[in-house]
C-alpha cells in the first residue's frame, strides 16, 4: 500500500473538497464461517479482526471490508478516504451543513469524522492513502501471435484473485436525495443516472466511472461489492471457481452500459452479491465530466443472460 500522500496536482480539481476513495465497508452477517468460506473461494485474503474478519486483495496491505457477527445481513457503515490537508476543511464543511458528529462504533474506534447520511447509514471520513486509481488500469487481454497457444491448461489455471475493491452499490429510499447528499456533503461527482431508479457517482480526484452507486428500494442496504480483475478470462474463470465451491447462483457473463465493464455477479448466502469486474470506464481528475440521464434500457447491460428475478431485491428490507 502506498503511503498517505497529498492531493495530486489537477487541472480543474485543484482545491476541490471531496473524498478520494472508498476506504472500507462493514457488513454484519449471521454466519461468519460461511461468509469466510465464500470470500476465500472468491479469491480474497481473510484476516482476523477483533470484531470478526477483514478481507484483503493479494499483495495489498489494506482492509477493504470487515464482516462482523449479526442476527441478519446488515450494512453497518461505510468509510471514505480523504487527503490529510482536507480533513479539517471537511470538519468545518460538515458543521456548516448541520451534520451531527458522532462517536465511532465499538470495534472501529478511529480519529475519523463520523455522521449519518440521508438514509441513516453511518459514514466515516478518515485520512487514508488514495486507493482509487490515478489512471485507467489497462486490461491485460491482447491478441496472441500466430504459432503460440493462448489458453492455459485447465489443470494449471491459476486461481482468480481480485486486485482491489472497485465500487459498492447500496440501496436508498430516494435516489435524488442520495445524489444531493453525496455530491453536496462528500464532494463526489455524478457520472450517470436513470431517472429516480439508479445513479452512479465518481471521485473528483480521479476514479473509475463509479466508486459508489445507488438503486431505489424501500430501505437502505447493500446490493453488491465489486472487485476488479485484469482479464475478461478472470471474470469467467472466477464464476467457474465459485461454482466449483458451491456458489453457482448469480448473473453473468455480461457487459454493462454505464461504466462499460464486463461482469459476473456471485450471490452470497444472504442475497447480496460480489462482482468480478473488468475494464470499467475511468474519469480523470482534470475532466469536466458531463453526466446524463438515461432511459432504463440504456442503463443496465448491453449483453448477457436475463438477470435473476430477485436481482434488485433488498433482503435487508425484510
Amino acid at each position: 500500500m502506498t503511503a498517505i500522500r497529498k492531493r495530486p496536482l489537477e487541472a480543474s480539481g485543484e482545491g476541490i473538497l471531496g473524498i478520494h476513495s472508498v476506504n472500507h465497508f462493514v457488513l454484519a452477517v449471521p454466519d461468519l464461517k460461511e461468509a469466510e468460506r465464500f470470500h476465500q473461494a472468491f479469491g480474497l485474503d481473510v484476516v482476523n479482526h477483533r470484531s470478526g474478519y477483514a478481507v484483503r486483495t493479494e499483495g495489498i496491505d489494506h482492509d477493504w471490508g470487515f464482516f462482523v457477527q449479526g442476527s441478519r445481513k446488515q450494512l453497518q457503515h461505510l468509510s471514505f478516504g480523504v487527503f490529510d490537508e482536507d480533513f479539517q476543511r471537511f470538519k468545518l464543511h460538515l458543521e456548516a451543513k448541520g451534520m451531527e458528529l458522532l462517536s465511532p462504533p465499538k470495534g472501529f474506534e478511529s480519529n475519523g469524522l463520523w455522521f449519518r447520511d440521508h438514509d441513516g447509514n453511518l459514514i466515516e471520513l478518515v485520512v487514508s492513502a488514495k486507493t482509487s486509481p490515478d489512471f485507467k488500469p489497462q486490461s491485460g487481454h491482447a491478441s496472441t501471435p500466430a504459432g503460440i497457444v493462448a489458453a492455459p491448461l485447465r489443470s494449471k489455471a491459476a486461481k482468480v484473485r481480485p486486485t482491489r475493491l472497485a465500487h459498492i452499490l447500496i440501496f436508498t429510499r430516494d435516489v435524488q436525495k442520495a445524489i444531493d447528499f453525496y455530491t453536496g456533503v462528500l464532494g463526489m461527482g455524478l457520472s450517470d443516472r436513470s431517472g429516480d431508479n439508479i445513479a452512479f457517482l465518481h471521485g473528483r480526484h480521479g476514479s473509475d466511472h463509479h466508486m459508489l452507486a445507488f438503486v431505489k428500494s424501500s430501505a437502505p442496504g447493500l446490493h453488491h461489492t465489486s472487485w476488479d480483475v485484469p482479464l475478461i478470462d478472470n471474470v469467467g474463470q472466477g464464476a467457474m471457481q465459485m461454482a466449483d465451491k458451491g456458489f453457482s447462483r448469480g448473473w453473468g457473463l455480461g457487459r454493462h452500459v454505464l461504466g462499460s465493464n464486463f461482469f459476473h455477479y456471485i450471490r452470497d448466502p444472504w442475497g447480496s452479491y460480489a462482482e468480478y469486474s473488468c475494464d470499467i470506464d475511468y474519469i480523470p481528475a482534470e475532466m469536466d465530466w458531463e453526466s446524463k440521464d438515461h432511459d432504463p434500457q440504456d442503463s443496465f447491460y448491453i449483453w448477457g443472460p436475463t438477470p435473476p428475478d430477485d436481482f434488485a431485491r433488498n433482503y435487508e428490507a425484510e
